[in-house]
């Protein structure tokens, strides 16, 4: 990917840039200048990136795994609760379908992305809150 990439900016000056690294100035501006955030991975422990988008008003497209399927909410356009869109199986087909679901609310419901928005930029992911839920299931499995 790295040469492919590399190959494409050479060939596409001025359209294509392609950097291999890591620069926490240039990925807050990327999370805060995005209005969605694709996070496809097969395996994601904790994952940051999607509650750093989140932050900035950024709404996550994420496969469902691990600490992206914890913190990332599907939206839900019956309720209008969520975080973001979420998808489960590892296909094109099913990423392609959230994408455009994003796409068209996007465009076509400006109050339900706010709402979104909202909810994403005060979720508290914080240990407080974790410890809080750990104690409550300890309390419920304790009697």
């Amino acid at each position: 990917y790295q040469r492919f990439f590399g190959e494409m900016q050479q060939r596409y000056p001025g359209r294509v840039a392609f950097y291999c690294g890591f620069v926490p100035a240039l990925s807050r501006r990327i999370y805060a200048g995005a209005d969605v955030f694709l996070m496809p991975s097969q395996s994601e422990p904790c994952g940051l990136a999607q509650m750093q988008c989140l932050r900035y008003g950024t709404l996550p497209i994420v496969r469902e795994t691990g600490g992206l399927k914890d913190t990332v909410l599907p939206y839900n356009k019956f309720t209008g609760e969520g975080r973001g869109f979420t998808f489960s199986d590892v296909n094109a087909g099913d990423m392609l379908w959230v994408i455009r679901e994003a796409v068209d609310l996007y465009y076509n419901d400006k109050e339900a992305w706010r709402g979104l928005q909202k909810a994403g930029m005060t979720a508290d992911f914080s240990w407080d809150h974790s410890a809080q839920e750990y104690l409550d299931i300890y309390q419920r499995i304790s009697g």
